[in-house]
């Protein structure tokens, strides 16, 4: 009789990176997202680097294409930067709240996906279209997380160091005075 025992530890896995008050490594992505405004959302620190807005987008895509793959679809790919890493110049309450939630949506169906596996040895089998297996895809969804929780966290320290204007929109960082207060380290 063949198990899924290892399916079942690798969901509990992706549930904790994703949504669980006690990832033993920090803050789950839910909780790294926890209090970003619309306005926190759009912001880039630099030009050369993404906003939180981006980072989810980019993280739903990968769910996406994991999806894709875990239900056989050799075809699917992110081959376009837009596909990949979309821009977002502006975010409104309502943009933010629907990149959100496709991001919740898409943990929803990569869990149910894995739900209905019936065997630990579709683990071991390649992904159509590339050279790894499952469970490194799989696993890959995992650390990414964590990285890009991570990334979020640091972004939303620094955009809550910076000194906040007349219009409620973020300024330089001029102002450091109580950039290390607090009790969130990233």
């Amino acid at each position: 009789m063949e198990t899924k025992e290892e399916i079942l530890r690798i969901i509990d896995v992706l549930n904790d990176t994703y949504e669980s008050e006690e990832a033993w490594y920090g803050p789950s992505v839910v909780e790294a997202l926890r209090d970003v405004t619309p306005k926190m959302a759009e912001l880039r620190l630099s030009t050369n680097t993404h906003s939180i807005a981006e980072i989810v987008y980019h993280m739903t895509t990968w769910r996406i294409f994991s999806v894709r793959k875990i239900q056989g679809d050799a075809e699917f790919d992110i081959k376009t930067q837009d596909k990949d890493w979309k821009k977002f110049p502006i975010v409104d309450e309502f943009e933010w709240e629907a990149i959100q939630m496709e991001l919740s949506l898409s943990q929803e169906e990569l869990i149910s996906e894995l739900e209905k596996i019936e065997s630990d040895s579709f683990l071991e089998e390649f992904v159509p279209g590339r050279d790894y297996s499952y469970y490194t895809m799989i696993h890959g969804v995992i650390q990414h997380d964590v990285y890009h929780a991570g990334q979020i966290g640091l972004i939303k320290k620094a955009v809550k160091g910076m000194r906040l204007d007349e219009d409620d929109n973020y300024g330089a960082f001029d102002d450091r005075s109580d950039f290390d207060q607090g009790s969130e380290y990233y």
